[in-house]
């Protein structure tokens, strides 16, 4: 390890970045190491931007993931080695948020229903039950499963908070049934040889259970609590109680939700059906 690399994870521990965040933060500087050959120190501010530009025009990556690299470039120059944002100016760029597509209960069902390896089908059945993010779900020990009070304790999530959301009924039954057959020892969904299954792999059992099912629709495992949150909202919950189990900092990260409900688009009358001679004839 590089004496660089050991200021920088350093400098993440201090502000108590978690793990997933420090391997990212790594391997965005290591993707700007491996394309100019040369110690990051010794790339020159102009390099810095042709890369960004490298990676929107010839990967053409998404601006998510751009913005992602650029904030961890920024965090390197900036507070590991110090300089100032003239000696590295990293450009701000602009992230465009998309809507997320959506599952229907059917569609749902569907794809539970084709996954029959019992513990790839609940890891999708918890995932939508709970709301759960990919690296909570991997994260899940069988402790966290509180059938008592129904509930899923949810330990150090993004922000490294802690909290609790939904059980449900039928997934307990179905996590009983599972808990017969495979006994995990540590992890609720253990990976290969009882490791802490990967999110590759977690993302890997919904795409290939989404082909097995016939549906054609965007978006990887984290569609799965997207659902969990529209469902909700349209079945009459508050906004406020979905931001708790989501475990969202802002109330406007859970409001976006209100833009992909069918119950609000489909209860809302278009204008031309107002107007005073809006009639339709048929013909």
């Amino acid at each position: 390890m590089t004496e660089l690399r050991k200021r920088m994870i350093r400098d993440m521990q201090l502000r108590n970045f978690s793990i997933e965040t420090q391997n990212s933060y790594i391997n965005s500087v290591m993707g700007l190491v491996k394309h100019y050959r040369r110690s990051p120190d010794l790339i020159s501010p102009a390099e810095i931007q042709d890369y960004v530009i490298y990676l929107f025009k010839e990967r053409k990556l998404a601006a998510g993931t751009c913005h992602v690299i650029i904030t961890a470039l920024r965090f390197f120059y900036s507070v590991t080695l110090g300089e100032d944002k003239d000696r590295a100016p990293i450009p701000e760029i602009k992230n465009y948020r998309r809507l997320p597509e959506i599952l229907s209960g059917e569609e749902l069902e569907r794809l539970f229903s084709v996954t029959k390896n019992i513990k790839h089908r609940l890891v999708l059945m918890t995932a939508y039950s709970g709301g759960l993010r990919a690296s909570e779900l991997v994260r899940l020990k069988a402790t966290d499963i509180q059938s008592d009070r129904m509930m899923i304790r949810v330990e150090q999530g993004k922000g490294m908070k802690d909290r609790y959301t939904l059980l449900s009924k039928r997934l307990l039954a179905e996590l009983r049934n599972y808990w017969k057959i495979k006994r995990p020892n540590l992890w609720l969904f253990p990976g290969r040889a009882n490791r802490q299954m990967t999110r590759e792999m977690a993302y890997q059992i919904y795409v290939k259970a989404r082909k097995k099912a016939g549906i054609n629709r965007k978006g990887g495992i984290h569609t799965l609590r997207h659902c969990f949150a529209t469902h909700l909202l349209e079945a009459g919950e508050d906004l406020r109680t979905i931001q708790l189990l989501m475990g969202h900092s802002s109330i406007r990260t859970t409001v976006r939700y209100i833009q992909v409900t069918s119950k609000t688009i489909q209860g809302t009358k278009s204008p031309l059906d107002l107007l005073p001679n809006s009639k339709f004839s048929g013909n």
